[in-house]
């Protein structure tokens, strides 16, 4: 089979949704090599974590001067017609959207929605961006032949908020690269501490800082439990300056540990050394 991908994620997002295309990607193009993957991207540019040299990975970008200039417009319509000519068989939007048109094909067409918390906790994001959200949430679940939800708790939100019958979902948990699964030798561990001067026992929060995710509370749970460290690994803007603002003013400083932009033995040294 021909499967395609919107896999602009899987080359410009190093957090949650570009690991879940690149190890959705990368375990699909193993476990099925007789498969040809087409990764549509607007812009293929070098990522450090997505290795993709591989004989059945094949990297497609905008073409003509107008789809090269207008990249969202091709890559919510244009890219049809691209797909129509690769032959494409199935098309996947690994990230919650399908482009404009594509019911209109023999294409058969896979969705993942990851949450739809904008609906849930609408207080936490913008007017202008839970109209986006909804428009292209809905209209992804309501054209694909399947969806994949990546919880239990999603696949019930799809349900209730966009009513799409319960046998056209499918829960797929996410998959993991494979370090994470693998022991960090002893030596690497150490180093690892020590380059980053990690405290001996330690509590760890990773993620995007970002108020949806509270790590304030976290912070202000630590300010109450002496002797407990945290180490913090993720990047922010408004609500990561609140929560460092919060640590200075509580005298937290010593006791947490912000770091950010590690590499994945790293990180799962990080991991396997921490208390929880």
């Amino acid at each position: 089979m021909r499967i395609g991908f919107d896999a602009k994620r899987a080359f410009l997002n190093n957090t949650g949704l570009g690991n879940y295309s690149r190890d959705t990607i990368r375990i699909l193009s193993e476990i099925s090599k007789e498969n040809k993957y087409f990764l549509y991207t607007p812009s293929n540019k070098k990522n450090d974590v997505f290795d993709v040299k591989k004989n059945n990975i094949i990297i497609k970008s905008p073409t003509s001067l107008s789809n090269k200039l207008f990249t969202s417009y091709w890559r919510s319509k244009k890219i049809v017609d691209d797909l129509s000519n690769e032959k494409i068989d199935i098309y996947h939007g690994l990230t919650n959207e399908l482009p404009i048109g594509i019911e209109k094909t023999n294409i058969k067409t896979v969705v993942t929605i990851h949450d739809l918390i904008f609906i849930r906790y609408p207080n936490l994001f913008k007017k202008i961006d839970r109209y986006i959200y909804y428009k292209k949430f809905n209209s992804a679940c309501k054209k694909a032949n399947k969806i994949i939800a990546v919880s239990e708790q999603t696949k019930k939100d799809i349900i209730k908020f966009f009513n799409i019958p319960e046998n056209k979902i499918k829960v797929v948990y996410q998959g993991c690269n494979k370090i994470f699964q693998s022991k960090i030798t002893n030596i690497k561990r150490k180093k690892i501490r020590e380059r980053y001067k990690l405290p001996e026992n330690y509590l760890l929060y990773v993620g995007s800082i970002e108020e949806r995710k509270n790590l304030l509370t976290i912070l202000k749970t630590i300010k109450e439990i002496p002797k407990q460290d945290l180490v913090i690994i993720g990047e922010g803007g408004n609500y990561k300056k609140k929560c460092i603002n919060y640590i200075k003013e509580n005298n937290l400083t010593k006791r947490v540990t912000l770091l950010k932009n590690l590499n994945k033995v790293e990180l799962a040294g990080i991991y396997q050394e921490a208390e929880m």
